[in-house]
């Protein structure tokens, strides 16, 4: 079949021996997490037509105001999920806490923990930005046939069996990877079937663009903000061109497709930075690795940080190999 003819249901049943795990559960996994993200895109695409826009009159775990349509596109993951009978947990970026899943024929047979950020760059939704869904998948490391732990959701990135986001944008793509190289579907909304559309997403090992809030620079590390004025030199192929959307599922796309850096450095006003661990930075992490790129959380692997909670949050910075490696080197003098 050619590739552009390619549904990403046959792309997921050709590759499944690619997986260890080859049962069919993740098939089954990744299906559930498409049927969701056709629903909220369904969601996304209306949202100036009805009232879902705005705040939904709570804050999340993060102390953040939940937007109307970060609550909708929550509950429609959870729901999808639990109705599959495919997974044993559930952690959310908008839940105090996991959520433990007993399958109604079976007693706590489910292998598989999803990690999701329900709604990434909800602040955007408002004024038509992207927006986009992130998805981690572990399998659980507490006996199966008892209820899910905690320990099973805080695993290190490098355990991660797959890991996805799905943006909700001019059109929507969901792009995702099981450890074989990193591949990208496109909805054709009048059959609502992604198609493969980008196979074998790879970040250029060079890039020239840089994303990051420069507005918080004052409060940056000295490295980070040695490395911006780098990036803003007239020299060689510089300066780099400054781009920066807020939302970390588009501004990772974009640097992904065309090469570049994005930045959510740790500061003065924010501690460790805004992005979370379990949620954001392992999924992008595993990709961003998958797709010849590289992800730090300063001088140490993002992959490689053992978590100490669910909401932990950390400083971030991935993209293209030798801009990262470079940033790296502006780091490496203040330590």
């Amino acid at each position: 079949m050619h590739t552009k003819n390619k549904t990403l249901g046959e792309f997921i049943i050709e590759n499944q021996t690619d997986f260890q795990y080859s049962t069919g559960e993740l098939s089954k996994l990744i299906n559930a997490i498409r049927l969701a993200a056709k629903v909220v895109n369904h969601e996304v695409n209306k949202a100036g037509l009805v009232d879902i826009l705005g705040d939904a009159g709570d804050t999340n775990i993060q102390g953040e105001d939940q937007k109307k349509l970060d609550v909708l596109a929550n509950e429609k993951f959870i729901q999808t999920l639990k109705n599959r009978e495919i997974v044993c947990g559930i952690a959310s970026e908008e839940e105090d806490h996991f959520i433990s899943i007993n399958s109604h024929d079976e007693n706590h047979q489910n292998k598989y923990v999803v990690l999701i950020d329900p709604l990434d760059g909800s602040s955007n939704i408002d004024v038509n930005v992207s927006v986009g869904t992130i998805f981690s998948i572990y399998r659980r490391i507490t006996p199966v046939g008892t209820p899910v732990q905690l320990e099973d959701f805080l695993q290190p990135g490098n355990q991660q069996v797959a890991a996805g986001y799905v943006i909700y944008g001019t059109s929507t793509m969901l792009v995702y990877t099981t450890g074989n190289g990193v591949n990208g579907f496109t909805l054709n909304p009048a059959i609502g079937t992604f198609y493969l559309s980008h196979p074998n997403m790879q970040f250029p090992e060079n890039g020239k663009i840089y994303s990051v809030n420069e507005g918080n620079y004052i409060h940056f590390l000295q490295g980070v903000k040695d490395y911006i004025k780098y990036c803003q030199m007239e020299e060689g192929d510089r300066p780099y061109t400054s781009r920066y959307i807020g939302s970390l599922v588009s501004d990772f796309h974009r640097n992904m497709i065309k090469g570049g850096i994005y930045m959510y450095p740790k500061s003065s006003v924010t501690g460790n930075g805004k992005l979370r661990l379990l949620y954001e930075c392992n999924p992008m992490a595993f990709l961003a690795e998958q797709a010849n790129g590289v992800a730090i959380g300063g001088k140490n692997r993002i992959l490689d940080i053992v978590p100490k909670e669910l909401h932990q949050r950390v400083p971030f910075f991935c993209g293209s190999k030798n801009m990262v490696l470079k940033l790296q080197e502006f780091l490496a003098k203040y330590h």
